[in-house]
């Protein structure tokens, strides 16, 4: 895993993945940046997905600049954990 920049977040997903296509289209529409990891194409990304969620590949997993990770965030709790909204 590659801690992200400040002010973004990695975003792990797959492509068939609805909540994924909707956090990544809210994020898009209020300018939050990120970089998009398909699991299903990085054995490596699949396994950090893993050990964040007790064995489960859930997506979206959402990692911040600080390392810590969410798993099927809202956009409230993104832009919150980004110092994009008040707590």
């Amino acid at each position: 895993m590659t801690t992200p920049a400040a002010g973004t977040v990695t975003m792990y997903s797959t492509t068939w993945c609805g909540y994924c296509r909707r956090l990544k289209s809210q994020m898009d529409a209020e300018g939050v940046s990120y970089v998009e990891v398909d699991i299903e194409d990085d054995a490596d990304s699949a396994a950090f997905v893993a050990s964040v969620n007790d064995g489960n590949q859930t997506v979206p997993t959402v990692v911040f600049p600080d390392g810590s990770a969410l798993t099927n965030p809202s956009l409230a709790e993104v832009s919150r954990r980004l110092g994009r909204l008040s707590a």
